[in-house]
C-alpha cells in the first residue's frame, strides 16, 4: 500500500510464457499488493506459470477476447478486489517493472489521477530498439490526435499505465473495442470525463519476444485511433454522440 491505497498491478497476457517470469519477479512487491493476470487463450503455458508463480489471481478466457477484451476483464477484476491504484503491466517485458512506484506514487499523493509511462519522453524509444517506421507513426499519430483533441500527450500508444480507481469507476470503458484500439479510446474518455493524465519518461526493449502487430493491423490500429479522436472533438462540440463518451449506468 502507499498511503493506506491498496496497489494491484493488472497484466493482461497473451502467450507470455517466455518473458512472465521475468516481468513478474520485478515487480516490487513492497508497495505492490495484489497481481492479476488474465490469460486471453494462450498456445502456451502462461496461465499454468502464472499459477506456479504466485500471482494472486489468474483468470483464463475461454475464448480469445483480444487485447481490448483482455482489459475490460483486468480492470473489473481490479475494481471487485478493491484496488485504489491499478497498474497495467505487459507481461513480456517490454516495460521495466522498476517503473512501478513512480506511476504509484504520482497517484497515491493526487499529482495525477492517470499517468502513462512514455517512451517518446527523452530517447527511449529508439534506443530500446522501437523500428523507425513505428516511432514515424506514433509521432505522426499522436500531433494529429493532440491536434484534434487539444490535448499535450508525448505519445497515446504506450500500453503502460496506472489509474486511479475514481477514474476507471468513472468512464465507460466496457463499451470501448475488444481490439487495440482499446487504448486510445480509454484515454479519449479520460480526456472527455475531465482528468488530467501525467507522463513519465519510460525506456522500452524491442526484441523477438516482445509482442507486436502486423502491418494489416497496425494500419486498422491507425484508422481507429483517427476516428476516435474524431468522435471526441464531434461529442466536445455537441454535433454528435457516441457510445464510449456516454455516462457509465
Amino acid at each position: 500500500m502507499i498511503n493506506g491505497k491498496k496497489v494491484v498491478v493488472i497484466m493482461p497476457a497473451y502467450n507470455a510464457e517466455k518473458t512472465l517470469e521475468k516481468t513478474y519477479n520485478e515487480i516490487p512487491g513492497d508497495i505492490v499488493d495484489e497481481v492479476i493476470l488474465v490469460d486471453d487463450k494462450s498456445q502456451d503455458n502462461t496461465a499454468q506459470l502464472a499459477r506456479r508463480l504466485g500471482i494472486n489471481h489468474v483468470i483464463e478466457h475461454k475464448k480469445n477476447r483480444g487485447y481490448g477484451g483482455n482489459q475490460k476483464t483486468c480492470y473489473q477484476k481490479a475494481l471487485e478486489v478493491g484496488a485504489d491504484i491499478i497498474i497495467m503491466l505487459h507481461p513480456d517485458y517490454q516495460y521495466t517493472p522498476k517503473l512501478i512506484p513512480s506511476m504509484a506514487y504520482l497517484i497515491a499523493n493526487e499529482v495525477y489521477p492517470v499517468v502513462l509511462g512514455s517512451r517518446i519522453l527523452g530517447h527511449g524509444a529508439l534506443k530500446g530498439g522501437m523500428p523507425l517506421y513505428k516511432y514515424i507513426a506514433n509521432r505522426v499519430l499522436t500531433f494529429v490526435q493532440n491536434l484534434i483533441m487539444w490535448q499535450k500527450l508525448s505519445e497515446y500508444h504506450t500500453g503502460y499505465r496506472a489509474f486511479d480507481r475514481r477514474v476507471l469507476e468513472s468512464v465507460n470503458f466496457m463499451a470501448n473495442s475488444d481490439d487495440f484500439v482499446f487504448d486510445n479510446q480509454i484515454l479519449a474518455q479520460i480526456f472527455y470525463a475531465g482528468f488530467d493524465i501525467g507522463e513519465v519518461s519510460c525506456p522500452t526493449k524491442y526484441f523477438p519476444e516482445a509482442s507486436s502487430i502486423n502491418l494489416r493491423r497496425s494500419i486498422k490500429y491507425g484508422l481507429g485511433v483517427l476516428i476516435t479522436a474524431v468522435e471526441y472533438r464531434l461529442q466536445k462540440w455537441g454535433l454528435a454522440r457516441f457510445k464510449i463518451f456516454l455516462e457509465k449506468k
